[in-house]
């Protein structure tokens, strides 16, 4: 019985050891924030019932081109019957009406038309917003992306820092102990060390925060590790090529296009006062009384066409026309506005890209020499051949080494996301 215990004991153990745990952290690339960020951005919706709004603003506008179908009715009894000086029925006992009434009214200018293709206008402007807002969110996700990764990384840093300090001053110890060494040296080495604790508590902090804000803008559980996505390494094309691709592909250009031409038709709607409107109608009415009327007809249709034209409106229709070209002119400028800010735009994050590409060689040569440099220093120190000064100076030259070649590392991923937003490949590449 006790042999059976103890293998039932190890069996569930095992069991228990090999199944997955519920805690076990997430691993997320950053296409997996880009995809869970749009799904759960509260911003993202937002736009998105704006694109919902645009669209019922399109039913809204063809409505007003089919005819509207109006039914009435009416009933009534009276006390008495009335009847006039000759004999006829005036005031029956009861009487009855309903009928069937459809209107039509448009403009000769096709106003109902132009609004229609406004409708529709202001649908694919609103369709375009919500891709750059989009972009521009996914840009937001990047950055805390990279600033987690970034923070990591300096928190390993200043964590391989504190144990070289923690050697450093091991040594400068038994130096002391053998009279090799001041005890300023001692010293020197225990403040050192002190400043890379601190360090390490601030990096500590920094990785922290960077995943409180990644958390906040994707949406994602607080127990998750990130997948390091390593820097695209493909040729870089002319910035020239690049400003065309970014005034084809841009999203917000594109809603600066669709706002130049809902302008254009709101002129040609401004336009379509001056011309008459025409309504047309349709009537069928039953009429029912008792006792009944020879003298009055029971059903009757009719079709009658009516032109309204407004010959005086106190100068409205021209200064709404003006209005129109005005803010058409707007539109203009606002979009060559865009255009020349763009350019800027592409060929900022063009030159950032550049430019880290070619100062992370030169960081990676620099750690390299600066790690080189503190171990033959450090074992010099160890058998009295360098002064406390000269590990210092070594170990401060490889710490801001690796400070600046993570920077610029992480910074070159940022510089290149950028880039993709500048051009307007952002969405196209990394967000579908």
């Amino acid at each position: 019985m006790k042999q059976f215990l103890q293998q039932f004991i190890i069996a569930i153990t095992s069991l228990c050891f090999f199944m997955p745990s519920a805690s076990t952290a997430a691993e997320y690339s950053l296409d997996d924030l880009f995809k869970i960020a749009i799904e759960r951005s509260e911003k993202i919706q937002y736009s998105q019932e704006n694109l919902t709004i645009a669209k019922i603003g399109k039913a809204k506008a063809l409505s007003v081109l089919i005819p509207k179908i109006v039914g009435y009715g009416a009933y009534n009894e009276y006390k008495s019957r009335q009847y006039d000086d000759y004999g006829y029925l005036t005031q029956p006992d009861s009487a009855g009406v309903w009928g069937i009434r459809a209107d039509e009214t448009f403009s000769l200018g096709l106003r109902e038309f132009t609004a229609l293709s406004m409708a529709d206008t202001t649908f694919k402007k609103s369709s375009t917003d919500l891709d750059n807002i989009k972009e521009e969110y996914m840009l937001q996700v990047a950055k805390a992306y990279f600033d987690c990764l970034r923070a990591d990384e300096q928190y390993d840093i200043a964590k391989d820092n504190m144990e070289r300090l923690t050697r450093y001053r091991d040594m400068a110890e038994k130096r002391l102990k053998v009279g090799e060494a001041t005890k300023t040296v001692l010293l020197r080495a225990e403040g050192e060390l002190s400043g890379a604790k601190s360090e390490m508590v601030n990096a500590n902090n920094a990785v922290n925060l960077t995943r409180a804000v990644l958390i906040r803008l994707s949406g994602i559980e607080e127990n998750f590790t990130i997948k390091e996505q390593a820097a695209e390494d493909r040729i870089l094309p002319e910035l020239d090529q690049l400003k065309v691709t970014a005034f084809s592909n841009r999203s917000d250009l594109k809603s600066y296009e669709y706002m130049k031409k809902l302008a254009d038709q709101q002129k040609s709607y401004a336009i379509g006062a001056y011309f008459p409107n025409v309504t047309l109608s349709g009537v069928y009415q039953k009429t029912d009384q008792s006792p009944g009327d020879l003298n009055r007809v029971p059903e009757t249709q009719s079709l009658g066409l009516s032109l309204n034209f407004p010959l005086f409106v106190g100068g409205y229709r021209k200064a709404d026309v003006d209005e129109a070209k005005a803010k058409y002119r707007q539109s203009e400028y606002l979009y060559e506005d865009l255009k020349k800010t763009i350019a800027i735009e592409v060929e900022a994050a063009w030159l950032e890209v550049t430019s880290q590409k070619q100062a992370i060689g030169y960081l990676e040569d620099q750690v390299a020499f600066a790690k080189n440099n503190f171990f033959y220093i450090s074992r010099m120190f160890e058998v009295g051949l360098a002064n406390s000064i000269d590990v210092i100076d070594a170990n401060t030259l490889l710490l801001t080494s690796e400070r600046r070649l993570a920077n610029e590392t992480y910074g070159l991923h940022s510089a290149q996301l950028k880039l993709k937003r500048a051009t307007g490949r952002l969405l196209s590449e990394n967000g579908k």
